[in-house]
């Protein structure tokens, strides 16, 4: 024998009845003995309420709703039932709605409604569904029988939440069923006192009924039929990747409905679990999957965890003082208080010094709480021993929930690390001695981002999602989705890292979508649904949206998005960049950025800030960090000029060689630009700055290469020109250079504390001497790389390098985050 019971949503419409009535049919078909329990239409039970209250004012728009629920029931009639059966139906269900209506209009004479007549009313629900669907299965001529729950299941006469005689009930259902062998459709959520009162089971109550009459028949499985594949991992509303459980203890289910799973209610369904039945949850759509079983024990997963749920909206009292301290009976005065008063406690912790008790509850009761505390405590605030009655609303609790929890370590190491690196704040937290829940009460703002992080680490704590904003379509930003394209099933498969392009922007539109934007298509995505570009928009949107891992990637060379980096960091969202402006503006400026990144537990990565793809800064900061000092770093640090000088020997015109690289595209349009060093002083400073040293733009000395005649002409076709004139000058530099055997390199140069930029003439013997095309070419000089400096050398500037480095520094964040 199995029981099943179907919800108001599988009893809802035409087509979810059609479900209903296949899914009874392919039972029947496969020779199971079941018997059926079925809920009100969805929403009848409360529109049956409103019309009880509309009639205690007198108010005749009660016959509009009850007029609307016949309407419903006479619609399914006519779809699902032959014509010619049509007219005895109708008059069946029309009984029962003069039933109601007789009902209601004996309240609106009274104007009053006592809990008895509330229950019987709300009673005609589930009368009307059943009878609606016994009627249909008969007319297809199905051995059934209508079955009035009433007639079975005996209760006391607390009305609207009524207590069973499973003694007197177990004994008239298994009579009953022992003298008929049709299908039996049963009316849920109601039973009726000794007297023959109707009355009702309170919340859950038809899945109440179904565990009533499974636990009596000693049945082999009840299955609940709804409008969801099972118990889920996470509310899939809130998190996308949410799967169905396929086993799940008792307890588990219970502790998850505590905290807001509202699939089933498990106090309802006690009668089964006591009798040890499995518990299926199935989804009436969706027929063929397998759905979730509650049971005593479940089997055996490869998750520590089993699923995660939440309270949205509470509110946290603390009472705290000092005079608590070792008082014996503070709890019990606490609580018993608020007993008395019917107030619902969601969640409790208590400091171990016994200075503070916090707990939480529904936001509507924190008036009446204050107000109450405030009058049982005012003596010991009065003394001072309690300092007063503290509460903070706009929260949520978060229950990661499962018995794996038992045989593993670090599990509340691993939430509380998880949360903390997306800039969650955990305000208080609760666990069991039985290791079954540990809950954490967080912001209301924070729910949606930490339900992901925390499903996603302890269920796909292989894969890790980041959430992307680029700005900057450019060269590097259009090489770099290119890249990210490419590599994306390697990410997944050997790093398990997904990043999802969530917005884009160039100098013209932007486009931000938190579901994704395809890496095929962002440019027709982001040109036809985007809108105009906003810089400030777009971060406030970014911050707004509160993503889980999210990565803000500025391409650009703006010299002012770097002034919206800091409320990056401030609400959680690491930056990785190749522009330099932020780490070499002002120290104080450098400084505050990361502090920030560290005191909010992002990351701040700007690898291509030097050398472009090289691996200079994370060389830079292990040597730091293993304890390596630095005495000093030479490079060659600019492309352009590492292209001019590896180029330029006597003979040759030096205006010439700049004419070359202008064409190349080595320099920007006007190449005095690269000439003057200015570059590659941010550079030098950025390095300065991450060894430690607190250095300003102005401490960087730069020897002028150009003449001032150069300098100083007015247009880019005069200064080519000017160079010609002054060829003299840069002739006598290389001719000089290359009578001692040497060559000229731009070299940036740090000893000391001290920046010196310039060109040099260098020996074979020094590092610099061999290099040829644009390479770039770092040297550190450390205690450990003393007389053997450590060199860095290769492509240091190209959208494709420059790219392969902020891509590096993106998927280091997936590490972290990991």
């Amino acid at each position: 024998m199995k029981v099943l019971k179907f919800g108001g949503t599988s009893c809802g419409t035409v087509a979810s009845i059609q479900s209903v009535l296949n899914i009874i049919k392919a039972k029947q078909a496969q020779g199971e003995q079941i018997a059926a329990v079925f809920s009100a239409m969805g929403g009848v039970t409360n529109k049956l309420i409103e019309a009880g209250r509309l009639a205690t004012l007198n108010e005749s728009t009660y016959f509009d709703i009850v007029k609307e629920i016949e309407n419903r029931h006479f619609e399914v009639v006519r779809a699902l039932i032959d014509v010619k059966s049509q007219s005895k139906v109708f008059a069946n269900i029309r009984t029962i709605i003069n039933e109601l209506e007789d009902l209601l209009k004996g309240v609106s004479l009274i104007r009053e409604i006592s809990t008895r007549t509330s229950d019987l009313i709300v009673s005609f629900g589930e009368r009307l569904s059943t009878t609606l669907i016994y009627e249909i299965l008969h007319a297809q001529g199905v051995d059934c029988q209508y079955l009035d729950a009433r007639k079975v299941i005996q209760t006391d006469d607390n009305f609207g939440i009524a207590n069973v005689n499973f003694e007197v009930t177990n004994r008239q259902i298994q009579d009953y069923f022992s003298k008929t062998k049709s299908l039996q459709l049963i009316t849920g959520f109601i039973g009726s006192t000794e007297k023959g009162e109707t009355t009702t089971l309170g919340r859950g109550g038809s899945d109440y009924t179904g565990s009533i009459f499974g636990a009596a028949l000693n049945a082999q499985e009840i299955e609940i039929w709804t409008d969801v594949d099972g118990m889920m991992t996470a509310d899939p509303r809130k998190v996308k990747n949410a799967f169905t459980i396929p086993t799940i203890t008792y307890s588990e289910a219970m502790e998850l409905t505590h905290f807001g799973a509202k699939v089933i209610y498990p106090p309802s369904l006690q009668p089964a679990f006591s009798k040890n039945i499995p518990i299926r949850v199935l989804n009436t759509f969706n027929p063929d999957f397998i759905g979730t079983v509650v049971n005593r024990v479940a089997e055996p997963s490869e998750y520590i965890i089993t699923g995660i749920s939440s309270i949205d909206n509470l509110a946290l009292v603390n009472l705290q003082g000092s005079g608590m301290i070792g008082v014996a009976g503070v709890s019990a005065k606490l609580f018993t208080v608020l007993a008395k008063h019917e107030i619902s406690v969601v969640l409790i912790s208590q400091a171990s010094s016994e200075h503070s008790i916090c707990f939480a509850i529904n936001p509507s009761a924190t008036a009446n709480v204050k107000a109450i505390l405030e009058n049982e405590f005012k003596n010991e605030i009065a003394v001072g021993d309690v300092e007063g009655i503290d509460i903070q609303e706009n929260l949520s609790v978060i229950a990661v929930v499962g018995e794996g929890m038992r045989r593993h370590t670090g599990v509340s190491g691993k939430l509380f690390s998880v949360l903390g690196k997306n800039g969650i704040n955990i305000v208080a937290t609760a666990q069991g001695s039985s290791e079954l829940n540990i809950s954490v009460v967080i912001e209301k703002k924070d729910i949606s981002k930490a339900l992901n992080v925390i499903h996603d680490s302890f269920f796909f704590s292989q894969a890790k999602t980041l959430n992307l904003f680029l700005v900057g379509t450019g060269l590097i930003g259009k090489a770099l989705l290119e890249q990210l394209q490419g590599q994306e099933n390697y990410l997944s498969k050997y790093k398990a890292l997904k990043v999802n392009l969530v917005g884009v922007m160039n100098s013209r539109k932007m486009l931000i979508d938190s579901q994704g934007i395809d890496l095929a298509s962002w440019e027709n995505e982001r040109d036809s649904k985007g809108k105009k570009a906003e810089i400030w928009e777009f971060v406030e949107e970014a911050k707004r949206l509160n993503l889980p891992n999210s990565v803000f990637a500025d391409c650009t060379a703006n010299k002012e998005i770097h002034n919206f980096y800091l409320g990056l960091f401030e609400a959680n969202i690491s930056v990785v960049t190749p522009n330099k402006v932020a780490n070499s503006g002002r120290y104080d400026d450098y400084a505050l950025l990361h502090r920030t990144a560290l005191k909010k537990g992002v990351k701040f990565l700007y690898e291509t800030n030097v050398g472009a793809g090289l691996p200079v800064i994370n060389t830079l900061q292990g040597l730091i960090s293993s304890g390596d000092r630095f005495e000093k770093i030479e490079g060659v640090l600019s492309g352009t000029l590492s292209y001019i000088f590896n180029n330029f020997k006597a003979g040759v015109k030096f205006a010439d060689i700049v004419m070359e690289a202008k064409i190349k595209g080595y320099t920007e349009p006007d190449p005095r630009e690269d000439l003057s060093g200015m570059d590659v002083a941010r550079k030098i400073l950025i390095l300065g700055r991450e060894i430690g040293l607190r250095l300003e733009p102005e401490d960087v000395t730069i020897e002028k290469l150009l003449p001032e005649n150069c300098e100083k002409a007015p247009t880019v076709e005069d200064f080519f020109k000017e160079l010609e004139v002054s060829n003299a000058y840069f002739e006598a530099m290389v001719n000089e250079a290359e009578a001692k055997g040497e060559v000229l390199r731009f070299i940036a140069c740090l000893e000391n504390n001290k920046i010196n930029i310039g060109v040099k003439s260098i020996g074979k013997t020094h590092p610099f001497y061999m290099m040829d095309g644009a390479d770039n070419v770092i040297s550190f000089t450390t205690k450990r790389y003393h007389d053997r400096p450590l060199v860095i050398k290769g492509p240091g500037a190209g959208a494709e390098v420059t790219a392969s480095g902020v891509f590096a520094d993106i998927v280091a964040i997936g590490s972290y985050l990991g």
